[in-house]
């Protein structure tokens, strides 16, 4: 009896790396064997910054509300520390947000941390 082969699978497991291979330059789109390596280092790199991707923005956070507090005299460590113990609940993001967008809100805020 003849050997049987599943080219339906195969087949369907190959397209479906090609498309995802879609818009990559040269043999990458098109050559099996090349878009198959393409495709896995970019699934790779993909998986990888979307956890770095959280890490850089909160960076991003405490760069801006750095730069807001030393505005007013006040360093970074110095409004965390005294912010964690106030009564006021927000996140990083809530607070670069106000700083780059509300700075008398942010003013406010440090006014506020910094009495209490």
């Amino acid at each position: 009896m003849p050997r049987s082969v599943n080219h339906v699978a195969s087949k369907a497991r190959r397209k479906k790396t090609l498309k995802l291979a879609k818009g990559y330059f040269g043999r990458r789109k098109n050559v099996w064997t090349v878009a198959k390596n393409a495709v896995e280092k970019g699934l790779t790199y993909a998986y990888r910054d979307r956890r770095a991707k959280k890490r850089e923005f909160r960076a991003l956070w405490i760069m801006r509300i750095n730069a807001a507090c030393r505005e007013h005299g006040v360093s970074y460590s110095v409004f965390m520390g005294k912010f964690s113990t106030s009564s006021l609940t927000m996140d990083r993001k809530t607070l670069a947000e106000l700083a780059m967008n509300d700075p008398q809100g942010f003013k406010a805020v440090l006014d506020i941390v910094m009495q209490g």
